[in-house]
């Protein structure tokens, strides 16, 4: 498998314009079989002024951001895995969605284990999924979730191939490549991670998109460019 993940800078407001930067750089880069975005990349994780509220951003799973997300995958033949404020009546969810080369949605997480300032975020009410993407299983946790993926997911972990981790992570000493490599080294997995880097907002924590291997090696990491840089590397089944 082909794995293409996105870092992308810091951005607040309505997906349309990430949108568009995401679907330049895949136009850009070399076709993947999977295509992984970070954790609320489309919208922002936190405002300039501070405020973690993404409420104003919640949509159905079946609204505009899904639909382009599915439409992305359809025009590049590939598995595309972004996220979504979603809107499910009274509950808001920090999602991900991934859509697969037909355009239909092959799974739907809601992060399990919000981080503190996400208030507005209802946590999410199924274990992670484990599908097969070209010939590997792959399964996935959102950022926090990834303190707490070894206990509350160990069965999943030990049966996937791939972990994806999509991350808005924030950090004074960025303990998650560490963090990774010992997932990565315990459960023999590889993993994807597609992290925010600095623009309009600049945190501790931000940068370092990556894959590790079974073995806990950094087969590829981004370098921190501007708007919508894209990381490769090939993944083997198990």
């Amino acid at each position: 498998m082909r794995v293409n993940v996105l870092e992308v800078s810091a951005r607040w407001g309505p997906p349309a314009r990430t949108l568009a930067d995401v679907a330049a750089a895949l136009e850009a880069s070399l076709p993947a079989d999977l295509v992984l975005l970070p954790e609320l990349a489309l919208t922002g994780y936190v405002s300039p002024r501070g405020s973690f509220d993404a409420t104003p951003f919640a949509e159905d799973a079946d609204g505009p951001t899904a639909k382009a997300l599915s439409a992305l995958a359809v025009r590049h033949a590939t598995t595309v895995v972004g996220p979504l404020v979603l809107r499910e009546g009274e509950h808001v969810f920090n999602a991900t969605l991934a859509f697969g080369p037909d355009g239909h949605r092959v799974f739907a997480y809601e992060k399990r284990h919000p981080w503190i300032p996400e208030t507005w975020a209802t946590p999410g009410r199924s274990a992670p999924p484990v599908v097969t993407i070209a010939g590997v299983r792959t399964t996935i946790c959102v950022c926090y979730d990834v303190h707490f993926v070894s206990e509350d997911a160990a069965e999943e972990l030990a049966t996937a191939d791939l972990l994806l981790f999509p991350s808005a992570w924030v950090d004074e000493d960025d303990t998650r490549i560490p963090i990774l490599t010992g997932l990565a080294q315990r459960f023999g997995i590889w993993i994807a991670a597609a992290n925010w880097s600095a623009g309009v907002v600049r945190l501790p924590g931000q940068g370092d998109s990556c894959v590790v291997d079974p073995a806990g090696r950094l087969v590829a990491r981004a370098h921190g460019a501007k708007g919508v840089e894209v990381v490769s590397a090939d993944v083997a089944p198990a």
